[in-house]
């Protein structure tokens, strides 16, 4: 692969898109070589995922060049190309039973952007920012933006965001609550060093149950959801994991999760 650097260790897998000269935007190519580089990462049993950006940016949504016009000036159908790249890549992310992190180190612009927002844990360089530019290309907020951002953010602020297009800073992507938080951008690296690290080494199945639970209850009464929390807990209550939490605890030591 080439639009994609993939790195497997033992618990931990990085993924950075890697067209630093297109600000990582979005070709054909990058799309199946991210779909392979996810089966490796599952296929690997990794407890951790980081997707970052090579270069000065995350990603700049798709490169308007991979996208050709018909020689008898037929636009290209934007919708097939949703179904076929961006929905699948956002339902795989959140399916992925290992915590997802978005280490946005540059400007998330587009299905860049979402893509950050379709990850579990968005952390921003102090430097990095969010854009919503589909309205100046007459189009909407694709990538699962037009389900994240209301949740994130409420409908004020993402009708804001996509009406406008207008550059929202790390900072105030924080203060908002559409990411998780900002990090100076001389500590960045090493905090998403430790964050890594630190979900590698904990409970992996409840992490995934949580997933589960969190996505599922958006769109669940308070039946439904009280009802899947009693089956994913009676789920994680059999787990390896729940097991050495309680051994751990009563030994008062630090616990050694397996993931299973």
């Amino acid at each position: 692969m080439s639009d994609i650097l993939l790195s497997l260790a033992a618990d931990q897998a990085r993924i950075a898109l890697n067209r630093p000269e297109r600000l990582n935007s979005f070709t054909e190519s990058m799309h199946a070589e991210l779909r392979r580089a996810l089966d490796q990462v599952e296929a690997h049993g990794a407890r951790v995922l980081v997707i970052t950006g090579a270069g000065r940016a995350f990603c700049a949504g798709q490169d308007l060049n991979d996208r050709t016009v018909a020689a008898d000036g037929t636009p290209p159908d934007l919708g097939e190309s949703v179904e076929r790249n961006y929905a699948p890549l956002v339902r795989r992310l959140a399916a992925l039973p290992m915590p997802v992190i978005a280490a946005v180190n540059g400007v998330a612009a587009g299905a860049g952007a979402n893509l950050a927002l379709a990850c579990d844990l968005v952390i921003a360089a102090e430097s990095a920012s969010f854009i919503q530019p589909f309205c100046k290309l007459g189009l909407i907020p694709d990538t699962g933006g037009s389900y994240h951002l209301p949740r994130l953010v409420g409908r004020a602020r993402a009708l804001g965001l996509a009406l406008l297009g207008e550059k929202l800073s790390a900072r105030q992507a924080a203060e908002w609550g559409l990411i998780w938080e900002w990090v100076p951008d001389a500590e960045f690296a090493a905090h998403i060093d430790r964050l890594a690290a630190q979900l590698a080494s904990g409970p992996t199945f409840g992490y995934a149950q949580t997933k589960r639970a969190l996505a599922a209850s958006l769109d669940h009464r308070l039946d439904e959801q009280l009802a899947l929390e009693a089956r994913l807990m009676r789920e994680c209550g059999l787990s390896q994991d729940y097991r050495e939490g309680v051994a751990a605890f009563l030994e008062k030591r630090t616990p050694r999760f397996s993931g299973r």
